[in-house]
C-alpha cells in the first residue's frame, strides 16, 4: 500500500502507504481479515492485506489479465526470514513460491504468461518506545481504503516491529503511475505529518519485479526512472 506516515515529498516519490502494526498482544490493533462482501459478488473480490472489510477489497474487475493472476498469487505471500526487517528483501520473501502459483493459476486458466513488470515499495522503520502502535492504525486504514480506490494496488503487507522496533512494510502496485496515485489523498497527507514523530528513522525502497514469459523466471532490482 503506501509508505505509511512519510513526509508529503516522500511519499509522493514513493507512491506508499504502510504502517507497520503488529498484534493486540503487543498493544497494536487485531485487524479482522473476513471480508464484507455481502452487497458484492464474492468472486470479483480479493482480500490483499490485513484489512477484511469491503472498503479495503481489490475489485479484480478493475484489472487486465496479468494483474489479476498475480494478485492471486500473492494471496501466498509470507516471509522467509525472521530479520525481514534489515535482510535483504528478494531474500525475505517468497517469491519463488509466488512465482510458482502465478503459473499455476495461469495455466489452470488456459492463460499464457506474458513477460510483465510491476512496482514495488518498500517502508523500512524504526519506532520509538514512545510510539502507541493504536496511533499507526488509525492513520494506517483509512490510508489503506484511500489507496485502495485509487486502483493498482495488488498487495499489502506488514511485520511486526522486533525488539528495536525496526519493521518493514512493502506493497505491490501494478506500475509507478498507480503508486503516486495513491499517495495522494487526504489520508495520506495525515499521515504523511504524523512521520517525524511517530517513527526515529525510516527509509523507502522502490524495486521492479519482472515475470518472464511462461512465469519461468523473475526478478527484483532497484527501480529505475
Amino acid at each position: 500500500m503506501a509508505s505509511s506516515l512519510l513526509p508529503s515529498a516522500a511519499v509522493h516519490q514513493a507512491g506508499t502507504l504502510s504502517l507497520p502494526l503488529s498484534s493486540k498482544d503487543n498493544g497494536t490493533i487485531q485487524l479482522s481479515v473476513t471480508p464484507d462482501l455481502a452487497d458484492s459478488n464474492e468472486s470479483d473480490f480479493l482480500v490483499v492485506s490485513e484489512y477484511g472489510e469491503h472498503p479495503h477489497l481489490l475489485d479484480l474487475k478493475t484489472l487486465d489479465t496479468s494483474n489479476q493472476l498475480l494478485a492471486k498469487a500473492l494471496v501466498c505471500m509470507r516471509n522467509l526470514r525472521e530479520d525481514y526487517a534489515t535482510a535483504e528483501y528478494e531474500e525475505s520473501f517468497n517469491w519463488s513460491e509466488i512465482v510458482d502459483s502465478l503459473r499455476e493459476i495461469a495455466a489452470a486458466s488456459h492463460i499464457e504468461w506474458k513477460e510483465a513488470a510491476f512496482y514495488i515499495v518498500v517502508f523500512r522503520s524504526q519506532i520509538p518506545p514512545t510510539t502507541a502502535y493504536s496511533d499507526l492504525g488509525v492513520l494506517d486504514k483509512p490510508a489503506h481504503a484511500e489507496a485502495m480506490k485509487s486502483g493498482g494496488f495488488l498487495k499489502y503487507w506488514f511485520g511486526k516491529p522486533d525488539q528495536n522496533g525496526r519493521n518493514l512494510a512493502t506493497c505491490v502496485w501494478r506500475n509507478q503511475e498507480d503508486a503516486r496515485k495513491g499517495s495522494t489523498g487526504a489520508a495520506h497527507r495525515r499521515a504523511a505529518g504524523a512521520t517525524r514523530y511517530l517513527y526515529s528513522e525510516w527509509k523507502i525502497e522502490r524495486l521492479r519485479l519482472l515475470i518472464t514469459d511462461g512465469a519461468r523466471e523473475w526478478e527484483i532490482r532497484q527501480w529505475a526512472d
